[in-house]
Parts: structure tokens; sequence; C-alpha cells
């Protein structure tokens, strides 16, 4: 016979002995007994696409054993605010959606701005000048124009404007836009090229600080609000296409020498300003590089990364984030950028594709995350247009030849998020008891909890959402991300 060991000093437990020869601990009611959790699912070989599959009740548990499966959730413990989720306005999105019949653009709009009957985009990006997800090089001034007389977006306004300000319609007239450039104009740069990158010339570092009000200015005319800006789309990426290389150095002194004062000075304080904007690898020395000196960091508000380091062939460095936000809680971290290449129609239903971003933002949030960014919204039915061939897959992608919208399971993997996890949600505790299962939750600000679970296994999985002593009995089915929606 075991001998257990009983402490008086918990008077807040009753001790049941089993005939087993276990301890069952029953620990005092917390209020969530009775109340309802709606399970939205979407699994592989099923039907189930964010759908709801069940609700299930919490009831009084207790102490759970080991051998049963768990995910422990605990809403006192709350974290980062969240900015929002959302996807990338490029003119290849834009061109796509303008070959589109006029009720697959509205569909299309819908399905992500559209909190009720899509998955609710509240935070989008867009690239200043040309980017490889464009259908040529162009430029908002002539060549050799350095006091940017000729400054204009009217290449803008053929296609992508529109299309922005459509999904700030969508999505109830306010959408956190941020801009990120490529490349300065090529005469800016040492190779006197937009493309193939190179570096912005010292004697133009002004000249092109003065580019990004340019910008800012001219979306306001055109009825867009601008939110922030980000210094370099992959700093430190010599690329076929629109490129431009910063140390951590250069562009710290970028960003404290002209770009945060001419901003301060052009009444443009109130712009968030990212830095990096790239991939997690070099995440901690770019941002203790620039956040270590305080007249860089006053202009920073956070630190931007993408999910591309595994080009190497290694795993994602997802530890990475949280070093980061470990070392520099007083910045916000936003996913700026990412997607899944090479292009082929014919994988469109992959799984995995969809597994990688449940992964990934499950990962990124627990690290400290604010706002998750996926790349462009849609691509054409060969993944572009892309103007050097860098074809990729988007969360839906427009057949212009047919007008069929097709919804890759990316799509309902970032719904999973962006749906239920709203502007001003705070993360809160999540923890699992086994390693398939992978999880995150939130508050939001109405009371609403919602808490993701992923299964990448082969196994249906059943565990108990536990709160304080009270757990609700739910299947984790194979290959399935889930969102347990409840009322705090």
């Amino acid at each position: 016979m075991k001998k257990f060991l009983l402490f008086s000093a918990l008077t807040s437990v009753n001790f049941v002995f089993a005939q087993s020869n276990r301890v069952t601990i029953k620990a005092k009611p917390t209020g969530t007994a009775g109340k309802k959790v709606i399970v939205y699912t979407t699994a592989d070989n099923t039907s189930f696409r964010l759908s709801p599959t069940d609700t299930v009740t919490f009831k009084h548990m207790g102490q759970p054993f080991e051998t049963q499966v768990c995910v422990f959730v605990d809403p006192a413990k709350t974290f980062q605010t969240i900015l929002g989720i959302g996807g990338a306005l490029t003119d290849a999105s834009a061109e796509t959606f303008a070959k589109l019949p006029k009720h697959k653009q509205q569909e299309l709009l819908k399905a992500y701005y559209d909190v009720n009957n899509g998955i609710g985009y509240t935070l989008a990006r867009t690239n200043i000048q040309s980017c490889d997800f464009s259908s040529g090089s162009y430029s908002y001034v002539k060549e050799g124009d350095k006091d940017l007389k000729t400054f204009s977006v009217a290449h803008d306004e053929q296609y992508k404007i529109p299309l922005i300000k459509d999904a700030i319609a969508a999505a109830g007239g306010k959408l956190t836009l941020f801009a990120s450039p490529w490349s300065p104009p090529a005469f800016m740069k040492d190779n006197n090229d937009m493309l193939h990158g190179g570096k912005l010339k010292p004697e133009y570092y002004q000249n092109w600080a003065n580019f990004y009000g340019k910008f800012i200015n001219a979306y306001k005319k055109e009825g867009i609000p601008v939110w922030g800006i980000t210094i370099q789309n992959e700093p430190m990426a010599k690329q076929t296409w629109e490129s431009c290389i910063y140390t951590a150095e250069e562009e710290r002194d970028f960003l404290k020498n002209y770009l945060g004062p001419t901003m301060q000075r052009n009444g443009l304080g109130d712009k968030k300003i990212i830095i990096w904007d790239h991939n997690r690898d070099l995440l901690y020395q770019r941002a203790s590089t620039l956040l270590e000196d305080p007249a860089a960091a006053k202009y920073a508000w956070g630190i931007g990364f993408h999910w591309y380091e595994d080009w190497s062939g290694g795993d994602q460095v997802f530890d990475n984030v949280k070093r980061v936000h470990e070392s520099f809680p007083g910045k916000n971290l936003m996913f700026t950028e990412g997607c899944t290449f090479p292009f082929k129609l014919e994988q469109a239903g992959d799984w995995k594709i969809g597994e990688r971003y449940g992964r990934s933002m499950i990962h990124d949030f627990n690290d400290g995350t604010v706002g998750w960014t996926d790349w462009n919204i849609l691509v054409d039915e060969q993944g572009g247009p892309n103007h050097v061939g860098n074809f990729c897959f988007a969360p839906v992608i427009g057949n212009t030849k047919t007008g069929e919208l097709i919804y890759t399971n990316e799509y309902y993997y970032i719904g999973h998020f962006s749906k239920f996890v709203r502007p001003g949600a705070k993360r809160i505790s999540a923890a699992p008891s086994r390693s398939p299962l992978q999880t995150t939750a939130f508050i939001n600000k109405d009371g609403k909890i919602a808490v993701i679970v992923m299964n990448q296994t082969d196994q249906k999985i059943d565990y108990n959402l536990w709160i304080k002593g009270d757990a609700a009995q739910v299947t984790s089915l194979p290959h399935s991300i889930a969102t347990l929606v409840f009322n705090r």
C-alpha cells in the first residue's frame, strides 16, 4: 500500500481516496462551471472549414491526473495587447483583383474583411514603389529628381489605391495600414539599380528620409491613412528584385539622424516606425544594435520580422522572437511578412501550408508578437503577377481566366485567429500537457475568450479545456486547428 502525505494547511481542497489508491483532489468551484464553449474547427479529410462542430460545457473536475490530457488556461494572467491580424495589399493582389468579376471582388472583400461572414482582417501592409509582386519596376519620382519635385503616386491609382479603399470600406471604415519600401530610386543607390541589392548613397540619406513623408501625405490626400512604415524590406538580402542593403549600424544611423527627426519635423511623429522587417535569424542582433542606442530607439515603435530563415535548410527559430521580447519588453514585435513558395497550382490543397501558418502564429503570439501580417491577400493562377518570376501562394488564389476564387487552407488557419482575436484583445496564459497539442489564448475587450488549439498529428486527441478546476471535454481531430470561444 502506497502512503500519501496530506497537508492539513490545504483547507480549500477535499481528498478522496479512489479504489486504485490514487488521490483525487477537488478544488473549489471558480464560476466557470456550466458555461458553454463553442468549438470551431478546420480539419483535413473533412468538410470542416471554420465550422461550428461542437458545443461543450464546463464541469467541475479538480486536479487532473497525468493520464488526462489538458489545455490549461488562466484568464487572470494577461500579456501583450493585440494590434491586429491581416495581409498585404500589393500591386499583384490589386491587379488580380481588378481582373475578377465584380461579384467575385465583393466575395473576396467580404471573405477577408467582414468579421461575421469572413475572417475579419484589421491589419494591412503595402509597398512603397515597386516590389517583386509588381508587374514591373517603377518609381514615384523621375530619375535624378533628388528634390522629389516630380513625386506622384499616380501609378497606384489604377489598381492598388482602389483596392485599399475597398478593403478599408469592407473592414468597416478602419484598417491599420503600414507601408514598406523595397528600394529607393535607382539614382540614390550605389549600384544605380532598384534591383540587385546595392546601398543608399550617404548623400541621399536626407532625400530618402523626405520620401517617406511624401508617400504618407500623398496617400492621405487619396483618403488613405497610413498608420506606420518599416524602414526597409529585408535589409540584408541582395535580391534579383527591388532590394537595398543596410547593416544594423547603417539602419540605426539612418533612423536616428535622418528618418526619425524628419518625421518629427514634418508633423508625422505619430506615425509608427518599424525596424528590421526581415527574418528571425538576425533578429536579435538587429534589435540590440538599434535599441541599445537611446537616440535611435526613441523613434522605433517596434521590430518587424519574417519567417524565411529556414531557407538554409534548418528549422524556423521561433525563440529568437522571445529573446528580443525578454530583452526589450518596451518595444513591440510585429510579424510583417510570410508566404509559401514556390507556387504550384496543383498543390493549393496541401495541408502542410496551413499548418505552417498555425504553427508560426501560435509561436509568435506566445513569444510576445502584437500584430501578424501575411503577404499577398490574393495572387493569380500563376502565383503572381511578379516581374522576376518569384511566384508564391496566397490564402486565396484568383483564377483570372475562369473568374474562380480558390480558398487554400492558409485562409482558414489564419481565420482561426483573425476572426476571433480582435484588436485590443490581450493574450492570456495557455499551456498544453501534451506536445502534440499547440495552443495560445486571448481575451477580447468584450470578455469573450478565444483558445486556439492545433493538432499536427495523424491521431485524434481527446483533451480537457481546464480553468481553475473546471473543465470542458473536447476532441481534437487529426491535422486540425480549432478555436474554442466562450464568455469569461
